[in-house]
């Protein structure tokens, strides 16, 4: 079976497939200072409470964007999985053109989500991803990444406000009841809600145009359901779609 692991500069979601079926998945905070033996006994208990065996898991493929983590888990999958984790990145074999300035600099997140909504929606494509920062990346017909944008997440602008307006609560991200809001706290939601909202709508206009071509839009990431599902150019939520990238790029880089 397949391990296959998303490190996010929040969280780490991790799913296990066996052929093409995700079979279980699971988010944990990301920790710089975790050690690789604390990935596997924290992997080991989610794996056991799903009833697999562990030793059915001989291959693991990575997608990280904190980079001091990935001798950390490529040492966990040489000592308990007695495997080498294919790590997303130069040399990879991803089954798509990188039209960046420089390709490199490409978060290795943001190339499998556009792996996977290509092989799964075909192009163009707009791909809306909601993590510690938002992202936008556009798909060609022809299946090249053209490049996209980045915004603060709604998380990491949450926090932001609290930390740099000092009359302003720290709030939980909660559905408001209207857009005027009543109070500070209801301001802050209907802000944070709607104006992500906005904003979404807006930048997808605007990438529209610039790929003059009608894209679909697909929404992804760990708040996806709450924003996305008030964006009216969002066209298909797919929470999986990382996971099932990081399937499709192992895939690919197996020997025939």
């Amino acid at each position: 079976m397949l391990l296959v692991i998303d490190v996010g500069n929040s969280n780490n979601v991790i799913g296990l497939f066996a052929g093409e079926e995700l079979l279980t998945h699971w988010r944990i905070r990301t920790e710089w200072a975790r050690t690789s033996d604390e990935y596997w006994v924290l992997i080991k208990e989610f794996i056991l409470l799903n009833g697999v065996d562990t030793e059915t898991i001989d291959e693991i493929i990575v997608a990280c964007v904190v980079p001091p983590l990935i001798p950390i888990l490529k040492e966990m999958g040489r000592k308990y999985f007695s495997c080498e984790p294919l790590i997303v990145g130069p040399g990879v074999k991803t089954g798509i053109s990188i039209l960046y300035n420089n390709p490199a600099e490409v978060g290795a997140d943001r190339i499998v989500n556009s792996v996977a909504a290509y092989e799964k929606y075909g192009g163009p494509l707009i791909i809306v991803d909601f993590g510690t920062a938002t992202t936008f990346d556009a798909v060609s017909k022809n299946g090249e990444y053209l490049g996209g944008a980045i915004f603060p997440g709604v998380q990491l602008s949450l926090e932001a406000l609290f930390k740099n307006a000092a009359k302003l609560p720290r709030v939980e991200m909660a559905e408001p009841e209207r857009v005027i809001g009543k109070s500070t706290i209801e301001s802050i939601h209907s802000g944070t809600i709607h104006g992500f909202v906005s904003m979404i709508d807006g930048m997808v206009v605007k990438m529209q145009a610039e790929i003059d071509q009608k894209a679909r839009v697909i929404a992804t990431g760990g708040v996806v359901q709450l924003i996305a599902s008030r964006a009216k150019s969002i066209d298909t939520i797919d929470p999986f779609l990382t996971l099932d990238g990081l399937r499709i790029i192992y895939q690919r880089n197996q020997k025939k």
